[in-house]
């Protein structure tokens, strides 16, 4: 079957609409606690700093609750803390309440399996099947119970710490650090600061509604501009549930997860640790992909999303892989993406190194690429219609094998990604405009 609600990360909306209500989620809740917690299990629940977290934590624990599950209320914690702490809690699934980078006024669901692995597409067709039938409540002396837990961030910070060495690993390092007023507003700097660095926070100041406005790693602006005023070493951008990084340079220059990725594959193949090839996606840029053949690192690509990079890395035993976006998985320090702990490899190789961000980055040279996002009514599929194809293939003739075409439907809202790249970018730039304007004809 077609899912229905699941999206590339959860289940995502706009508040207030459906399937992002409240009924929505008691019943969502319900529907996976039947696949997935057995009798007296347990359920940790994690949120972002968005206002509507509060409605949402509300629903699922009762929803939990009714069908018979124990929740551990964590409040709010990057991503990639909640599967940490499903795995240390020996709980039976994770849940984060989040619209990832998207603005305030959305909130999504996601899940992580006992293992703090995302849920596989099947697993998320069987939750499908129970969400057509009423949430469950069963026998009094058979519901759950629910308790917040207090000492959830020291967990997680702890555990972000370890995966460096050393309480001073750190020192000597001005960093900017940006929150985007999310997940990691309180365990970023606490963390950074723990290990020796010397940090500055930014977009620390959550209110409900400010998250990933004006700040962030996807509007990164902010931080580009305060590193070199401050004359600090380096920057660190998180999203708004912290399972997303990109960086800024001693001059401001902003590093995205394709250098980000690049970096810690090199570093890691040089000290011989690096396993089974890197895996990135098809937007990933050109120049990472021919940057790692210099170097004898094989290079995969998968689907967008990190569930898939993280598919392709178990099938093909590697360890690194990321999206240009800045989704960056490092398995052999964690399960799932986790902007913090990434930083943190980063940071360590340029204190290790003693060179600048800059420096690491300048191996690799980003091919020119534009994407335009397409907006449409409903969502489509850019591959069934004729003339959109038709385009297509006259654009990857144009660029012959200088560049590349990728159109696709995101999985989370009604748009169209047209992305073109190639060694020209007047050209590239030509190409995916008229390419966006018969995609948006077409729609």
């Amino acid at each position: 079957m077609s899912k229905q609600f699941f999206g590339t990360d959860g289940v995502r909306g706009t508040v207030g609409n459906d399937p992002m209500t409240a009924d929505f989620a008691m019943r969502l809740a319900s529907a996976a606690a039947q696949v997935l917690v057995p009798a007296g299990g347990t359920v940790v629940i994690g949120k972002d700093t968005r206002l509507s977290g509060y409605m949402f934590e509300s629903a699922l624990e009762a929803g939990f609750v009714a069908a018979g599950a124990d929740v551990l209320l964590i409040g709010p914690l990057p991503t990639p803390g909640i599967a940490r702490l499903t795995q240390e809690f020996d709980a039976d699934l994770g849940v984060v309440i989040s619209a990832s980078h998207n603005a305030y006024f959305d909130n999504g669901i996601k899940f992580f399996d006992r293992f703090g692995a995302k849920l596989t597409d099947e697993i998320e067709e069987q939750i499908e099947e129970h969400l057509q039938n009423p949430a469950i409540t069963l026998e009094s002396q058979l519901l759950g119970k629910a308790k917040r837990i207090d000492t959830a961030r020291i967990r997680y910070q702890d555990f972000c710490a370890a995966s460096v060495s050393g309480e001073d690993s750190l020192e000597g390092i001005k960093i900017v650090f940006d929150g985007a007023n999310g997940a990691g507003y309180k365990v970023g700097p606490r963390t950074l600061g723990q290990l020796g660095a010397d940090v500055i926070p930014i977009g620390c100041s959550p209110n409900g509604k400010n998250i990933n406005h004006g700040c962030g790693s996807t509007e990164p602006g902010l931080l580009q501009l305060t590193v070199p005023a401050l004359h600090a070493d380096v920057g660190v951008a998180l999203d708004g549930d912290g399972d997303r990084l990109v960086m800024a340079d001693e001059s401001g220059n902003l590093v995205d997860g394709d250098q980000l990725l690049y970096i810690l594959a090199s570093e890691r193949h040089r000290a011989g640790v690096l396993k089974g090839p890197v895996v990135g996606t098809v937007m990933s840029n050109l120049g990472l992909e021919h940057a790692l053949k210099e170097q004898g690192i094989e290079f995969l690509r998968a689907k967008v999303g990190d569930r898939y990079v993280l598919e392709k890395l178990r099938e093909t035993g590697g360890s690194v892989g990321g999206e240009t976006s800045g989704h960056m998985l490092v398995l052999d320090k964690t399960t799932t993406g986790d902007g913090l702990i990434c930083a943190l490899q980063v940071l360590a190789i340029m204190k290790e190194s003693g060179k600048p961000l800059s420096e690491l980055a300048a191996g690799m040279r980003k091919y020119p690429q534009t994407m335009v996002n397409v907006r449409t009514e409903n969502r489509m599929d850019p591959g069934s219609s004729a003339e959109i194809q038709a385009a297509v293939e006259a654009a990857e003739q144009e660029l012959a094998e200088t560049g590349r075409v990728v159109l696709r439907a995101s999985g989370t809202e009604p748009v169209i990604r047209v992305m073109v790249e190639g060694e020209n970018n007047e050209q590239v730039v030509g190409i995916a405009n008229r390419l966006a304007a018969i995609v948006a004809a077409a729609a």
